[in-house]
C-alpha cells in the first residue's frame, strides 16, 4: 500500500508493511520499490518496512535542476524524521546505499543499523571495474531499456521527462559521491558492507569501504554480480536479518575487532 507525503525538497511516495523496529529499503538509481520484491516480504515479518521511492524515481516527482546524493540524504532524513519518526535501520542498495552512508554520517541519532549493498563512495572512473560501461549509457541506450519501462509505467511526470531525469541520474554517476575515507570514519552505527564477487564496484574499492567504517562487517556473495539481491535473495536476506539482529560479531579469533570484544580483565586468546 502506498502514499505521498509532502516533504521539504519533493513530495516522496512510498509504501510500508509489516511491524517491530522500522528499516527503512533505499532502492539504487532508476529503480522503483518494485526491485525489493525479493526483500520485502522476509523482512516485513519481524520489522515495519518503509519503503521511499527518491526524487526523480519511481511515482516520485523530478526536482528543478540536478540530482545529488546529498539532497537524497536530506530527503531520507526527512522521511525519518516525519514518517518514521524516529530512528530506523537502513538498507541501502547501490546509489541507496550511497544515500544510507550520507544519512550515518551526518544523523548518527537517525540510524540504528546499516546495510550497504553494492555501493561505492567514489565516481565511477576511481571505483567501478569497468568505468567504461558509462560512456555506453545514454536515456535511450539499450542498456537503460529495462528501467525506462519501470520508470514510464509510474511516474508521475510522464514518459516523455524520461530523458530528462536519466540524463540527471548518469550525471550524478559521472561526478558523485566524493566521499573519503575521513568521513567514512564518521559512519556511527554497526555496519554490513556486501557486494557480489563480481559487482560493478572493484572488490579493492569495497575492501576500502569496509576498512574505513569502524564497526562494519563484510559479505562478498559468491557468484553473484550487482544483483546480488535479485540473485542470491535467501542468502541475502539471511544475512540482513542476522545483522539486523545481532548486537556484536562474536568470533573465535577476532583480529580486527579484537579489541572491540576483548572482555575486561581478559587476555588475548593464545594457542
Amino acid at each position: 500500500m502506498g502514499d505521498y507525503v509532502a516533504l521539504p525538497g519533493v513530495t516522496t511516495w512510498y509504501e510500508s508493511a509489516g511491524a517491530g523496529e522500522p528499516v527503512v529499503l533505499l532502492h539504487g538509481g532508476f529503480c522503483t520499490n518494485e526491485t525489493w520484491g525479493a526483500q520485502r516480504g522476509d523482512l516485513a515479518v519481524d520489522h515495519r518496512v518503509f519503503l521511499p521511492e527518491r526524487r526523480g524515481h519511481g511515482h516520485t516527482p523530478d526536482v528543478q535542476g540536478p540530482l545529488s546524493y546529498e539532497d537524497m540524504a536530506q530527503d531520507t532524513v526527512d522521511f525519518l524524521e516525519s514518517v518514521v519518526g524516529g530512528p530506523a535501520h537502513l538498507v541501502g542498495w547501490s546509489d541507496g546505499a550511497i544515500v544510507a552512508l550520507l544519512v550515518a554520517i551526518a544523523r548518527h541519532d537517525l540510524v540504528r543499523k546499516s546495510v550497504v549493498v553494492g555501493t561505492n563512495f567514489r565516481p565511477a572512473a576511481e571505483s567501478w571495474v569497468e568505468p567504461s560501461m558509462l560512456d555506453d549509457m545514454a536515456p535511450e541506450s539499450t542498456d537503460l531499456a529495462l528501467f525506462r519501462e519501470m520508470y514510464e509505467a509510474v511516474t508521475p511526470d510522464g514518459p516523455d521527462h524520461w530523458p530528462v531525469v536519466a540524463g540527471k541520474i548518469l550525471d550524478m554517476w559521472r561526478t558523485q559521491p566524493t566521499l573519503s575515507v575521513d568521513e567514512l570514519a564518521r559512519v556511527g552505527c554497526p555496519t554490513l558492507v556486501m557486494v557480489g564477487d563480481d559487482d560493478m564496484m572493484t572488490l579493492r574499492h569495497t575492501a576500502d569501504l569496509y576498512d574505513a567504517i569502524p564497526d562494519a562487517r563484510l559479505a562478498v556473495v559468491p557468484g553473484a554480480s550487482h544483483l546480488v539481491p535479485l540473485e542470491k535473495p535467501a542468502l541475502v536476506n539471511q544475512l540482513i536479518l542476522e545483522h539486523l539482529g545481532d548486537h556484536a560479531a562474536e568470533t573465535m579469533l577476532p583480529v580486527r575487532r579484537a579489541a572491540a570484544n576483548a572482555a575486561p580483565g581478559r587476555g588475548p586468546a593464545t594457542s
